[in-house]
């Protein structure tokens, strides 16, 4: 069960890079960035900054200290506390045992393809399979030159996760692009039918009780 102020998982970032060290949020948000934890998790500084003050309101961080650099501006500096270190761990372990319902948008979008005319269906699916190999391409050109200049596997296991996602969904695409091109979609011919004239009616599924009421 998904516990209150745990739906952001930039507050877990931000929990894990205060777990490591005291910093002020500037410098969380450029540790996150360096280590190009900004392709898995939302960030922005707007949002960081927030997060960080819901996290010292729930007592998960406190203030440390306030430091000033030359001529910038006096920075807040901020470390975990012990109540922040059990939340980390919990959330983090939850997140990695147990599978979660995620509404996807692609997901949504197969959901409501009828909306759109087959023949335009197919023609957007094909768009999407040249993205897909696109985005795969330069994700695993990426993983292999980090591999490359020595970085750990263990610092390199979100990539590979979105890499295998995404080797799923492009082979999912493939697979449906084939059935439409061949005529091998079940229902497709009825579909086809609910944009042979503007004016008719498109009725995708039967109504509510209508099986129930024939079989009377």
């Amino acid at each position: 069960m998904a516990v209150r102020g745990r739906a952001n998982p930039l507050a877990l970032a931000i929990l894990s890079c205060l777990h490591e060290r005291p910093m002020h949020p500037y410098e969380v948000a450029q540790t996150l960035k360096s280590r190009a934890k900004n392709e898995s998790i939302r960030l922005n500084f707007g949002s960081l900054y927030s997060v960080v003050e819901g996290l010292a309101s729930r007592g998960m961080i406190e203030a440390r200290e306030t430091v000033r650099e030359g001529k910038r501006p006096e920075r807040t500096i901020y470390e975990i506390t012990p109540l922040g270190r059990r939340e980390l761990t919990d959330w983090l372990s939850e997140l990695v045992s147990t599978p979660a319902k995620e509404y996807l948008q692609f997901e949504a979008a197969l959901s409501l393809l009828p909306s759109l005319a087959p023949d335009d269906a197919l023609a957007l699916l094909r768009q999407r399979v040249v993205a897909l190999e696109i985005r795969l391409r330069q994700s695993e050109a990426t993983g292999a030159l980090a591999q490359d200049q020595g970085l750990p596997r263990l610092f390199m296991l979100e990539g590979e996760y979105s890499d295998a996602l995404t080797r799923a969904e492009l082979e999912f695409v493939r697979a449906l692009v084939t059935e439409l091109e061949n005529d091998k979609l079940a229902g497709l011919e009825e579909w086809r039918g609910w944009y042979v004239g503007d004016d008719e009616p498109r009725q995708w599924f039967p109504k509510e009780g209508s099986e129930d009421e024939s079989s009377r």
